[in-house]
């Protein structure tokens, strides 16, 4: 599937979608966001068929944010759409039943760097960098301190809000903005071990707590276990579940209802 400018191929169980502008610096233009927004909704949700997707770009740039070329003089109604189509994206992320996996070769500043923090997981080369720059143009990044402000915590994320000064990927790794990061030859295959981790557990469990972790997070201790309590009572019952601990039991592999 091709949506000139974002590329989704699936095989083997893992869709891979890659921004495919590099000569834009793959910027989160309205035209990109909404055929991203496409890009996710393109990806089968029936269990098996795809077990995890990665996020990736071409170029120097995973994403140097918003295109600014497209935002001078625009009426406000322009700027409502864009941002409400941003933070739709962005959610959307999170509303996949399969884990999303930013795989981060170059920099990633502003909205670029919100893409990568609001993905379940990321790894990067060792020699990307990640920055949220807004505050040197008269634009403060409001949108993007919502998924890294969680990721990194309130100071960290009000230092680089505050500076705009770009933090390297071992910097990422330690903050937890990132999972890993490794050497720009071995990101492949860095993210390719990952993949492999997930692939080997029961898409329809991970599933479920792909879903309940995003329904809890932030919520106060209380709302949360009310939240997660009788999604974990359902899942003991389900087939995996009752699959999974008996196959621990007995000391053998267990054989998920995802797989032929």
């Amino acid at each position: 599937m091709d949506l000139d400018g974002i590329r989704v191929e699936i095989d083997d169980r893992v869709a891979t979608i890659t921004l495919a502008r590099p000569e834009r610096r793959n910027a989160l233009s309205l035209d990109m966001l909404q055929k991203l927004i496409k890009a996710f909704e393109s990806i089968p949700s029936t269990p098996g068929e795809v077990a995890a997707v990665v996020l990736g770009a071409e170029g120097k740039a995973f994403s140097a944010g918003h295109d600014l070329s497209e935002m001078i003089d625009r009426p406000d109604t322009y700027y409502d759409e864009l941002f409400e189509t941003c933070g739709r994206m962005m959610e959307g992320i999170h509303a996949l039943p399969q884990p999303v996996i930013a795989k981060v070769q170059g920099v990633a500043t502003a909205a670029g760097c919100q893409l990568v923090a609001s993905c379940d997981l990321a790894v990067a080369a060792e020699d990307a960098w990640f920055a949220t720059p807004g505050v040197s143009i008269g634009l403060f990044c409001s949108t993007p301190m919502v998924p890294v402000s969680r990721a990194v915590g309130h100071k960290r994320a009000m230092h680089m809000l505050l500076t705009g000064e770009p933090v390297s990927a071992p910097t990422a790794v330690e903050w937890g903005l990132i999972n890993d990061a490794a050497p720009a030859d071995q990101l492949d295959n860095a993210v390719d071990e990952l993949v492999a981790k997930i692939l080997r557990f029961s898409t329809t469990t991970i599933a479920t707590g792909k879903r309940a972790y995003w329904s809890q997070a932030g919520q106060p201790e209380s709302t949360a276990y009310e939240i997660t309590t009788p999604v974990m009572a359902s899942n003991a019952a389900a087939l995996d579940a009752q699959e999974g601990m008996s196959a621990f039991l007995e000391k053998r592999d267990p054989v998920w209802t995802d797989r032929d």
